[in-house]
């Protein structure tokens, strides 16, 4: 496909996503309708639709309308392309721009400081009151890429083995400014898993931030621990791998944890999976972890159709749901132990407002603040609290 054939595809895919359908939907129907495509156009299809969605309201407005077209006219006009070479009209490019599409865009764009940063306009002014001076900035990092993080399981392989391992199929990395066995790729990223180093087990793909955040547990040897929203597994595998301790991990849907144990058994790593009724019948823990369901705002570089489809409503439900799931998690902590409650949002409702009322509702209760991060070059947005049980 010719560079301008992919924006045309890009536009076919966009229209899909403004009409309800997922990016990962539009993107894999079009794929499968569009079997002359290769690896390398659908790549690239991937990158423009979701360069476009990262930058949704301020490429609307530049194009001059929420459609795909618009999208692509605005964020290809932002990245100073040549927008006569894309929409020529020959062979497979879009049409021609419009008299009407080219006078809107030599007019003085003004955009609204919202459209500018790409955020919510309902979000905007709770953005700037939760993150403050560094508001602005991080607001137009979540236009940007995000950088893929790898994790070492050093049980398996030292750092230095592992980016030699990836250095041979291919795949550049650095290793992170300030995480310990943490790796950033700098190329081919979409080689990674077909890697030696991850089909074998010596990586993981896992965020700077995750990993940050697992280092920063207070998990002493012989230590009992329960991963109790664990998903995939991510942080129960890190957990494993870091510390000398016993890792149980359970999720409310259990179907959710079906790739931890061969995930385990990669990384060299044991791991018990519980389901709720399980759970309930077992003894408390040393130390228990909720990565509590959230907006991912943190991540939305990663996954930017969640920034627009978040509302005021979604918010409040999230934060109800975290307030639930802190109090289920903290069931299951024994006197003196600690609850890590985290989350990959930076939304203050969802992080500290959620501890607060905890401690509120909850005698024998004491928090301390670990980490807030913000999303950067060197990870994505996180947040994690220290909960201890006194009595």
């Amino acid at each position: 496909m010719t560079p301008a054939a992919r924006v045309a595809a890009a536009i076919t895919v966009l229209d899909d996503i403004l009409a309800g359908r997922t990016a990962e939907k539009a993107l894999s129907d079009w794929a499968r309708g569009s079997r002359f495509a290769g690896s390398k156009d659908r790549a690239a299809l991937r990158d423009l639709v979701f360069d476009a969605l990262r930058k949704r309201a301020s490429s609307a407005a530049i194009g001059g309308a929420l459609t795909g077209r618009g999208l692509m006219i605005g964020s290809l006009h932002q990245d100073g392309v040549d927008l006569t070479t894309m929409f020529s009209g020959e062979g497979h490019a879009p049409s021609p721009l419009t008299a009407e599409e080219n006078d809107h865009l030599d007019a003085a764009q003004s955009l609204s400081k919202h459209d500018a940063v790409d955020l919510p306009e309902w979000l905007w002014d709770q953005w700037q009151t939760d993150l403050g001076e560094i508001s602005e900035e991080t607001a137009l990092t979540l236009r940007e890429r995000a950088p893929l993080f790898l994790r070492v399981n050093t049980r398996r392989s030292p750092t230095k083995a592992a980016i030699q391992s990836l250095s041979e199929d291919g795949v550049d990395v650095v290793e992170h400014d300030t995480q310990a066995g943490c790796l950033r790729v700098m190329s081919n990223p979409r080689r990674v898993k077909l890697s030696t180093a991850y089909t074998t087990g010596l990586i993981e793909i896992q965020d700077a931030a995750s990993q940050m955040a697992v280092s920063a547990l207070d998990i002493a040897d012989g230590a009992t621990v329960l991963d109790y929203c664990a998903g995939g597994g991510g942080k129960a595998l890190a957990i494993a791998d870091m510390f000398d301790c016993a890792v149980t991990a359970h999720d409310v849907a259990i179907q959710r944890t079906a790739d931890i144990a061969p995930r385990a058994d990669r990384a060299g790593v044991q791991i018990d999976v519980l389901n709720t009724d399980e759970l309930d019948r077992h003894s408390s823990y040393d130390v228990v972890v909720a990565d509590a369901p959230c907006s991912g705002s943190g991540t939305w570089r990663r996954n930017p159709e969640a920034k627009w489809t978040f509302s005021s409503a979604k918010l409040s439900a999230f934060s109800a749901l975290q307030s639930e799931v802190i109090l289920a998690a903290s069931q299951h902590v024994r006197t003196g132990g600690n609850l890590y409650y985290m989350t990959c949002s930076v939304l203050m409702e969802e992080n500290q407002r959620v501890v607060d009322r905890f401690l509120r509702d909850h005698e024998g209760w004491s928090a301390e603040p670990i980490l807030q991060l913000y999303p950067n070059d060197q990870s994505d947005g996180f947040y994690l609290c220290k909960l201890t049980k006194s009595g």
